[in-house]
């Protein structure tokens, strides 16, 4: 099993690594809504300061969003789903692919971020392995909801416009919890931080069962 999902979580890295979308489209976009936030808020710095954990997971939710559109947008293109049925590799293993896949761009775009925004925002990290962990956390929670939703939208015409309205009310207590994390990590508030990276690996795993559960029925509904 472990094969197989190395296998596809290969298969779409080497796609993305060709298209080049992640970090040659994605990216700049999540970077400019740091960027604007920096400049729209410049007058008020300490009111940037404080919200810096919260603008911080405005552009991953942004981002990842962006990410799953297109990490199902590669299946649907000419057909895929099609041989995604007809596989004879095991649905845990297509939805942990995927899912493994999305961790591992999410994870890159968090890394182009998190400079830009101490950098923009004046800030500085107090707990740099709550900060590490935090992250970590709402890129798996991030990846498996990703998948488990963009199933369900993937087939759809209006899936572009479908996929953003099912997947912002379910990772909203990511960002707030990760939100939270960051403000504790980055020293903005005395918070159980640990508490709230602790929540998001709870919703993850959630997340990760209902998906392991319910992507096979889901993938032949599309």
């Amino acid at each position: 099993m472990l094969a197989e999902v190395l296998l596809l979580a290969r298969k779409d890295l080497r796609i993305e690594r060709r298209a080049k979308v992640a970090l040659g489209q994605v990216a700049p976009l999540t970077l400019l809504i740091v960027v604007v936030f920096a400049f729209a808020l410049d007058a008020n710095a300490p009111l940037l300061e404080i919200g810096a954990g919260g603008l911080y997971w405005v552009a991953v939710l942004y981002g990842g969003t962006l990410l799953t559109q297109r990490a199902f947008e590669i299946e649907t293109e000419g057909g895929n789903f099609d041989d995604f049925r007809m596989s004879p590799i095991k649905v845990h293993s297509l939805f942990l692919g995927k899912s493994l896949s999305l961790f591992i761009q999410i994870c890159a775009l968090e890394l182009v971020l998190t400079p830009a925004v101490l950098l923009l925002y004046d800030v500085q990290v107090t707990d740099w392995l709550l900060l590490i962990a935090a992250g970590a956390a709402g890129a798996v929670a991030f990846s498996v909801c990703g998948v488990l939703w963009g199933v369900m939208a993937a087939g759809l015409r209006v899936r572009s416009t479908l996929l953003p309205l099912l997947l912002i009310p379910v990772l909203a207590p990511v960002l707030l919890a990760g939100s939270r994390a960051f403000e504790t990590a980055l020293g903005i508030r005395a918070d159980a931080g640990w508490s709230w990276a602790s929540l998001m690996f709870v919703i993850a795993a959630v997340h990760t069962v209902v998906g392991l559960a319910a992507f096979g029925f889901l993938l032949e509904e599309n």
